[in-house]
């Protein structure tokens, strides 16, 4: 049952279903999809009825993020993925647990060799101005290896409360979070406060895509 709450609202809307088709479909409120798509759990049964509702594998539906699998290629012969655009990093939950999904975008096949994980996210504000732009969609790379965040543009956690884009700079003292806008501050922290508040990378930037109006 991992992925099931994170799996509904994809598949769900993927296939153009609102919550309430679905509800009517399997027998339950509106507010019960919902709830199940903010993470509350739920029974094996009704996991089972939504899986067949939505005409997605049981095995799959529950035991993978089908958001990032390679289940998300357009078709068997395709080398390109889609991948989820979010309007912003909600606080204190993991990139594969958000919900708040408000666009996919396409990224080549071969990006996500070594299971590799990215995900979108659209900006807002000048922070990072001249260099990104205010609505620019920024891809970035999930991973877990520090040793690549020093230098690069980083989304980042701070205190499991706030979410922000910045250059990341690491050093002995411990890590800089700096805009691009020089009308903004820098932001320094210690390596006790990585620790303890903590400070965590969550994506590091690597395409931006401005669209035209």
């Amino acid at each position: 049952m991992s992925y099931f709450n994170s799996n509904l609202p994809f598949i769900r809307k993927k296939k153009g279903i609102s919550q309430t088709e679905l509800a009517e479909k399997i027998g339950v409120d509106q507010s019960t999809i919902s709830l199940w798509e903010k993470g509350m759990d739920t029974t094996v049964d009704n996991a089972i009825k939504v899986a067949e509702v939505l005409n997605v594998s049981i095995p799959e539906f529950l035991g993978k993020d089908l958001r990032f699998d390679n289940a998300n290629i357009i078709d068997v012969n395709s080398d390109i993925v889609k991948i989820p655009v979010y309007g912003t990093i909600k606080a204190g939950i993991p990139i594969e647990s958000q919900t708040d999904i408000i666009d996919y975008v396409d990224i080549p096949k071969s990006w996500t060799k070594g299971d590799k994980k990215f995900y979108g996210l659209k900006i807002s504000g000048d922070s990072m101005f001249p260099k990104y732009q205010d609505k620019d969609i920024v891809i970035f790379e999930k991973t877990d290896d520090t040793t690549l965040y020093n230098g690069k543009d980083c989304a980042v956690m701070i205190n499991g409360t706030e979410s922000t884009f910045k250059k990341v700079l690491i050093n002995d003292q411990g890590i800089v979070l700096q805009a691009y806008n020089m009308a903004y501050g820098i932001k320094m922290f210690s390596k006790e406060d990585v620790i303890n508040k903590p400070i965590k990378i969550v994506g590091i930037a690597r395409e931006k895509r401005t669209k035209i109006d």
